[in-house]
């Protein structure tokens, strides 16, 4: 697939102060198609003077600029237009995003519709008065707390799902008043590309939203090094978000933080067989597991393991991976060769430490498939907390197997990770399910179901999962300053020092 000649993308491609410019020093990058290993198209790449450009632009619009001030209903409106024409590109940038990451058409329109709904939910949540008065006792005086935008923000974006992560920052970003400079991942920048082409149209004053595509190294460093950013939105790896930490340590920077999991799946004995193992399929092998919420840990009760997992092999291997275009594509490739070699390298670890392989392990045998970076659903069965493939975050197509025999000992194996991003736990018993959910360190846990989420719920993890939260109202209050207004009607002398 060429996508040279879509209008959503057209050169050039950063957005400074409201143009579209050429990067100071002419780079550029290749992106490649997961698909077929072919060249997409060429976007321009910004450099460190470029992103000081958008760091100025959008300082400017904060400190001069109308944009913090703008009335709610107004920033609700513009985030209104915004989700208007998403809806009215929706094929286009499902076409764009299926391209871009290698997932299928399905899963692509699937999150277009959930931006859009990000950016309705944002127009309507901004126009709610969370402005409070609080009672000081004293008839005299007003106390109010009031809520204003935190200032510049920096929003950092991961290529898995790049269109969806970073409509989670822009639009409680742009309700609550800040200014933003967005920075995709160079890997699969052409859908936040189209994004802000998008913004552009639907009218977003100069210097609130920059765009600086490039490298985390050169872009991203610049970004998190700045003083004059004043919060870090990042999505990304553990080791990524803690370089971010200590950079931002330097300056005080306020930061959020969501950087992956290890996520369990518990599956009692008494659960639903058919949709346990659907829903378990479905948590490891989305998008060939690329997905920071994958249930990549299946731990289920010793009486029926055997079984249920012989039954998810035997489903496993009939998953149909394909081009993400093909709409006979059940999953797509791994989103680049070197991502690939990462994942063979686990399931290599795997082995080595005495993991049983029961299904995959290997790229498909298909010849059609040779020149992407495909990479079959695989299952190791007897596996243990020993073992770094169960231990550490694979971002593949690799499910681990572990069991228990009580309760006790499936949520002790549940909360046995660093990470805390996201659980499922399947049972008949409405009480245990009530109990184990309770009892899990998760920012998520499905109960019966798994991978589903809403706007207005919050996002986000324990541990190293990461820190702060997206969506709900705590997704706004991130891009927010509570501050304390105290108005005195009847001021007189204290008299706490003698005027002599």
């Amino acid at each position: 697939m060429v996508l040279t000649d879509e209008p959503l993308l057209r050169s050039p491609g950063l957005y400074l102060d409201g143009c579209w410019v050429r990067p100071v020093d002419g780079g550029t990058r290749a992106v490649h198609d997961p698909a077929d290993g072919g060249v997409l198209t060429i976007v321009d790449e910004a450099g460190p003077a470029d992103v000081s450009t958008a760091i100025a632009a959008a300082r400017a619009a904060f400190a001069t600029g109308d944009w913090p001030a703008t009335p709610k209903a107004e920033r609700s409106a513009l985030l209104l237009r915004i989700a208007e024409l998403l809806d009215a590109h929706r094929d286009d940038l499902a076409r764009i995003e299926t391209a871009d990451t290698g997932k299928t058409l399905r899963e692509s329109h699937l999150d277009i519709d959930d931006v859009i709904a990000v950016f309705r939910y944002y127009a309507h949540l901004v126009t709610i008065d969370t402005d409070r008065l609080v009672d000081t006792g004293n008839p005299a005086v007003i106390s109010r707390v009031v809520h204003e935008p935190v200032g510049v923000c920096a929003l950092i974006a991961p290529w898995n799902y790049p269109l969806l992560q970073m409509s989670w920052k822009i639009a409680p970003a742009l309700a609550a008043g800040c200014t933003v400079v967005v920075k995709p991942s160079e890997v699969t920048p052409l859908s936040t590309i189209a994004l802000v082409r998008l913004i552009d149209r639907a009218g977003v004053p100069a210097g609130v939203v920059n765009l600086v595509p490039g490298s985390g190294e050169v872009v991203g460093a610049a970004l998190t090094d700045s003083p004059d950013v004043d919060l870090i939105s990042f999505t990304g790896g553990a080791s990524t978000g803690a370089e971010i930490a200590s950079r931002a340590a330097r300056h005080v920077t306020r930061v959020a933080l969501e950087l992956g999991g290890k996520n369990p799946h518990l599956v009692f004995a008494d659960a639903d067989p058919d949709s346990a193992v659907d829903a378990v399929l479905t948590g490891a092998f989305l998008h060939s597991g690329q997905v920071c919420s994958a249930g990549t840990r299946l731990i289920v009760h010793a009486s029926i393991a055997d079984e249920f997992v012989a039954e998810l092999a035997r489903r496993a291997a009939a998953i149909r991976v394909g081009p993400g275009r093909d709409p006979a594509s059940q999953t797509g490739p791994l989103v680049s060769p070197e991502h690939r070699a990462k994942v063979e390298a686990y399931v290599a670890l795997g082995l080595s430490e005495g993991a049983r392989l029961v299904a995959g392990g290997r790229r498909p045998d298909d010849p059609a498939l040779a020149a992407g970076s495909y990479y079959l659903p695989t299952i190791f069965d007897d596996c243990d907390r020993s073992m770094r493939i169960v231990q550490e975050e694979t971002f593949g197509p690799i499910l681990t197997v572990e069991r228990f025999t009580t309760e006790a000992q499936a949520v002790a194996l549940g909360n046995d990770t660093a990470y805390g991003l996201a659980a499922g736990v399947r049972t008949a018993d409405p009480a245990r399910g009530e109990r184990v959910v309770r009892a899990l360190r998760h920012g998520t846990v499905w109960l019966n179901d798994f991978g589903v989420y809403t706007p207005a719920a919050e996002w986000g993890g324990f541990g190293r999962s990461g820190i702060g939260r997206e969506l709900g109202p705590t997704g706004l209050a991130e891009y927010q300053e509570t501050k304390h207004l105290w108005h005195n009607t009847a001021p007189a002398v204290g008299g706490w020092f003698s005027t002599g």
